[in-house]
């Protein structure tokens, strides 16, 4: 492993996200793999799916 990719994995260990910055991750994920399976899905859906979802869990 080079150094500068060892620098680069410690930084990115250290980084804490925001719940905003988890949920548009958690929905980027979703749609990108939901949209490999199935052209029709779009980003809209899944986003109004999650927000249903974390409704639910609140």
């Amino acid at each position: 492993m080079t150094k500068d990719l060892q620098e680069l994995i410690e930084r990115a260990r250290k980084i804490e996200m925001t719940p905003a910055q988890l949920g548009e991750q958690r929905r980027s994920f979703a749609y990108g793999n939901t949209n490999i399976e199935n052209e029709r899905i779009t980003r809209e859906m899944v986003a109004d799916l999650d927000a249903k979802l974390q409704s639910k869990n609140r």
